[in-house]
């Protein structure tokens, strides 16, 4: 496994590289088909000091995308808070491959408190992020695997049924929804 460490808005000592591969170095004993590990951190200049500094931790193995972020009021914690989500999330993934193995299927979480946000209306919208990544063949359950594993509440991938890209989202009810482009 490769592990590539980052920083943007600071210097990172040795110290802090050689804890941080001590810490994330091992997510490979916990999943062997880990390919590469990405460790991005930066500080931001926050009212709230336990919100200073931001660890970043992307893993990609072959078909899964793991993804965590989190915050703390030194380099340290951040680091651990990262390292305990991103082992929650390997177990979480273990434990669904066995299920499936098995032959079970499990529920989807229950969401409990969504947060509503009222949206001002804004006179102009622009972009202002555009993310690319490589998109694999998969069925709608590995999607929806895969879109839990993320925490997102949608997910784009290409459906090797229908050999086509689908939307997958979850709807109010906590069920699953996909969109399938039809072309005019």
């Amino acid at each position: 496994m490769e592990l590539q460490i980052s920083s943007k808005n600071m210097e990172l000592s040795t110290e802090v590289r050689s804890y941080i591969e001590r810490k994330l170095g091992k997510l490979s004993h916990y999943l062997p088909n880990i390919v590469d590990s990405k460790v991005e951190v930066f500080e931001e200049k926050t009212k709230a000091p336990q919100q200073r500094f931001v660890v970043q931790l992307t893993v990609n193995g072959n078909g899964i995308l793991l993804r965590s972020q989190e915050r703390g009021a030194d380099l340290f914690t951040a680091i651990d808070k990262v390292a305990a989500v991103i082992n929650r999330q390997i177990e979480r993934y273990k434990g669904k491959l066995h299920d499936k193995r098995r032959g079970k299927k499990g529920n989807p979480p229950a969401r409990s408190g969504l947060n509503e946000e009222t949206e001002t209306t804004k006179p102009s919208r622009r972009v202002v992020k555009v993310k690319r990544f490589t998109i694999k063949p998969m069925s709608v359950d590995e999607a929806i695997d895969q879109m839990e594993l993320l925490g997102h509440d949608f997910f784009l991938f290409f459906n090797d049924d229908t050999e086509e890209l689908n939307l997958l989202y979850r709807r109010k009810d906590d069920n699953y929804g996909i969109i399938e482009p039809k072309l005019d």
